[in-house]
């Protein structure tokens, strides 16, 4: 049995007619755009970032973010620190997150004392990152346990 072409032609020619009237009918000429507020949430609303218990044993601040500027300072294990910002360095071949500390706040064991740190620079490696004070004094003492 076969197909005449003059009916194969026909059938196809009527396949891309509506093919092309979906296409036409997608292509909406007159898009309202609808504008994109961000809504205010407390990373955005607030000073700072977050607040980091140092996990290494020992860390020195820096006065910028990278590996040979000079220390200003140094953390040891369980310090608490409020994070300003946060800013990725590239190295060689790969990324390095740095985070700046404003210096106000430091805490040992459980007796909270207000020494004031450097501000300067920490790798983010050698921080866990907290987003309420007291989930970041939670976790300082029980490191220093």
């Amino acid at each position: 049995m076969r197909i005449p072409v003059k009916y194969a032609l026909g059938q196809l020619s009527k396949l891309y007619i509506i093919l092309f009237v979906f296409i036409i009918c997608s292509c909406n000429l007159k898009k309202e755009e609808i504008p994109l507020i961000a809504p205010v949430t407390s990373p955005l609303s607030r000073d700072y970032i977050g607040f980091g218990v140092i996990t290494s044993s020992f860390t020195h601040i820096t006065s910028e973010p990278a590996e040979n500027s000079p220390s200003i300072g140094y953390l040891r294990r369980g310090s608490l620190v409020r994070i300003i910002k946060r800013q990725s360095i590239k190295t060689n071949n790969n990324f390095v997150s740095w985070v700046y500390t404003d210096g106000s706040l430091e805490t040992r064991g459980s007796i909270e004392t207000q020494e004031s740190t450097a501000q300067g620079w920490l790798k983010e490696e050698v921080m866990d990152i907290y987003e309420s004070e007291s989930q970041a004094k939670t976790a300082s003492e029980s490191i220093l346990k």
